[in-house]
């Protein structure tokens, strides 16, 4: 989960349990610019005033909400814990690893299937202005794990995600799932303070432009060999087994406790994968939504010429 960054001295430090709050929203933003006018549209119809019709805004929600009382059943939807054993070996199982009171692959799964329903109301002019809090939650919740089943620590039980994996970091004490939330991003990006939470930052516009170019060691169209919203759990599934493969490639592989992460080379090594994960994060999350609109107005285009 994200939570906003504070600054010691010059250094930048994270106290999150997945992206960090701004990079949640950059990810949002990220996911924008690969939207179809139609799917900017009708989701700004689902979304609460506040966010003035952009899920980048909202994107960060559900950290919040999952700490208060109200929200705090929806917590453990944040991650998977596996039975694996990283880095020796990584092996997620959704039937085995997700937790009787859900976890992040059945979140997408659930809210994505209640996102198509409200999707289908503002389609029928029966929904708009975020009047139903049920549909702009499903939003919110859908563009935040998006993001978060990218997060490698998100999708692996050791040492509670690395929570209590304790390193250091720019000469500070924190935990390994912290500088994955945080630290990497901001060490990528070469900033010392939080990324905007109402526009997309020059990094993560550079990211688009990446994707747009195929600038990446894999192809981004690989990315996207699973985007079918009827399939949810199967795509979020498939999402979350190549974080979870990272722990054990890179995460804990290479990781040492006794060095500072920022200087020994762990950091430099874990650029291209960060900037990889919030890349699919973001072109999976803007396809899953056009493709989710795209699918009901295409239903509802049949049923039209079913009643003529």
């Amino acid at each position: 989960m994200f939570h906003r960054a504070v600054f010691i001295g010059t250094t930048l430090l994270a106290s999150a349990r997945a992206w960090n709050t701004d990079v949640h929203n950059q990810i949002g933003f990220m996911a924008e610019t690969f939207f179809t006018p139609q799917t900017t549209s009708v989701l700004g119809q689902l979304l609460e005033s506040q966010y003035n019709g952009s899920v980048g805004r909202a994107a960060a929600w559900a950290d919040a909400y999952a700490h208060t009382a109200e929200g705090h059943f929806s917590y453990q939807w944040h991650w998977i814990d596996t039975h694996d054993a990283a880095p020796e070996y990584c092996h997620l199982d959704y039937t085995h690893d997700c937790a009787k009171g859900g976890c992040v692959v059945s979140a997408i799964a659930n809210q994505t299937r209640i996102l198509r329903e409200c999707i289908g109301q503002v389609e029928r002019g029966d929904l708009a202005r975020g009047t139903n809090l049920t549909c702009s939650y499903a939003l919110k919740w859908v563009a935040h794990f998006l993001g978060d089943i990218h997060q490698p620590l998100h999708a692996n039980g050791r040492a509670v995600g690395g929570n209590t994996y304790k390193v250091i970091f720019g000469n500070v004490t924190t935990q390994l799932h912290a500088v994955w939330d945080g630290y990497i991003p901001y060490f990528a990006a070469n900033v010392s303070k939080p990324f905007s939470n109402q526009s997309i930052d020059p990094f993560f516009s550079d990211l688009v432009t990446r994707i747009r170019r195929d600038q990446f060691y894999s192809a981004p169209y690989l990315w996207l060999s699973c985007t079918d919203p009827s399939t949810p759990e199967e795509c979020a599934t498939s999402w979350a087994r190549e974080s979870n493969k990272w722990d054990c490639d890179y995460v804990y592989s290479r990781v040492r406790n006794d060095t500072d992460l920022g200087t020994d080379g762990y950091a430099v090594g874990a650029v291209p994968i960060v900037e990889l994960q919030i890349s699919k994060a973001a072109l999976r999350l803007g396809t899953w939504l056009n493709n989710l609109v795209q699918g009901v107005q295409s239903v509802s285009e049949e049923q039209e010429i079913i009643e003529l």
